[in-house]
């Protein structure tokens, strides 16, 4: 919550500006003792200043079992060519004989991903 004080030096106004903008109700504020508390909402919507946009992020593993050093190759090499701003992370243990693909970003590219591992491991089943 900002002081009028600080909304003032944010703004480049004079306090008595601030204050008057709160009285006529085009800046809303809360009133808390003797002093107006303005909510950076509620700043941003009498600057006229655009929302910040959520994001929205995905964390993945996928663990496939029965694999060899040549699908892996190959699977690591299509998803590392598709894996456009997601980030992957591939780890194999051989002596197991499994991968896991690790891939944290979007919630759409990682769901495409995810799609192409189904695609490319779908043979196997």
């Amino acid at each position: 919550m900002y002081s009028v004080e600080q909304v003032a030096k944010l703004l480049g106004l004079h306090v008595k500006t601030v204050r008057g903008y709160v009285r006529d109700g085009r800046l809303n504020a809360v009133r808390i003792g003797k002093q107006y508390r303005i909510s950076p909402e509620d700043l941003a919507a009498f600057t006229g200043a655009p929302k910040p946009a959520r994001h929205l992020e995905a964390s993945t593993i996928v663990q496939l079992d029965g694999t060899d050093r040549v699908e892996v190759d190959r699977l690591s090499t299509l998803l590392l060519a598709a894996a456009e701003g997601v980030r992957v992370e591939i780890v194999y243990d051989e002596s197991r004989a499994t991968v896991k693909i690790i891939i944290l970003g979007g919630v759409a590219e990682t769901a495409g991903l995810l799609n192409l591992v189904e695609v490319v491991t779908q043979d196997r089943r």
